[in-house]
């Protein structure tokens, strides 16, 4: 019984870690005053500014961008790239493996310095330099959540399905993708969550002029951040939970739960 109480107190002292802050931080996105100790009443005006400020909103737009796009690209080819990897031999899957998780163990700072250097050598940095760089940082994430759901695959199926005189994309569309696709939306949207998150990368690879999220609150760090950031960044948590709610209890997961 103690066990369990002590327990029961550990869970909810981590998760107190993990949400304390986030509830904070939009308690004060409903703060009529700039202090972040002093409430000074009930307001939406901050919300409001936030969506008549032409600088958040177009580095909100940009980061958007980046995220969906890198997510999608990435999805597609680490896909492609998981399917390669459980085709091959296992000597051949463990150099592959072990090249994939070389991003992973990286510093950031190393990643994003080093890319840097490849694309001021061959272009010039903008936009396409950070949507490249989000690409090769997100494909690890999609790889290493997809190739579980390869393993757990019927492999058997599959090739009966090609005895019976299925093609091999009408093969893999009806049994191999309805397997994995569990994986690959979790891919999708890790990588996703990845590059809304990502700073180092994204501040040495983007030209003059771009900004995202991350880079605009980094240089907003030094006069103080704004209240409008609050606001968003409790829009953009609301968003990232109703995401998560839906994975987990939308029509496809019940579907799942009721097979």
């Amino acid at each position: 019984m103690i066990r369990k109480s002590v327990e029961r107190f550990y869970l909810i002292l981590i998760f107190l870690f993990l949400y304390l802050p986030i509830g904070v931080l939009i308690v004060l996105s409903f703060n009529n005053s700039k202090s972040k100790v002093h409430w000074g009443g009930f307001t939406l005006k901050w919300y409001q500014k936030l969506f008549s400020n032409s600088a958040i909103l177009e580095a909100f737009s940009t980061t958007i961008v980046i995220s969906l796009a890198s997510a999608l690209i990435a999805t597609i080819l680490g896909v492609l790239a998981a399917l390669g990897i459980d085709a091959m031999k296992k000597r051949g899957q463990a150099i592959l493996l072990g090249a994939t998780n070389i991003p992973l163990l990286n510093a950031d700072i190393v990643t994003g310095i080093s890319m840097m250097l490849l694309f001021v050598r061959f272009t010039r940095l903008g936009m396409s330099t950070v949507l490249i760089a989000h690409i090769t940082f997100n494909i690890p994430y999609v790889i290493l959540n997809v190739l579980p759901k390869l393993k757990q695959s019927s492999r058997t199926a599959y090739e009966a399905a090609l005895d019976l005189g299925a093609t091999p994309l009408y093969a893999f569309r009806k049994i191999v993708w309805p397997q994995i696709l569990p994986g690959v939306l979790s891919g999708f949207l890790m990588a996703m969550t990845m590059s809304l998150d990502d700073f180092s990368v994204t501040y040495f690879t983007k030209g003059a002029g771009i900004n995202t999220l991350s880079t605009m609150i980094y240089t907003e760090m030094r006069k103080g951040i704004r209240p409008e950031m609050y606001a968003l960044s409790t829009l953009l948590f609301l968003i990232a939970l109703g995401l998560l709610l839906f994975m987990n209890f939308g029509p496809s997961a019940q579907k799942q739960r009721q097979q």
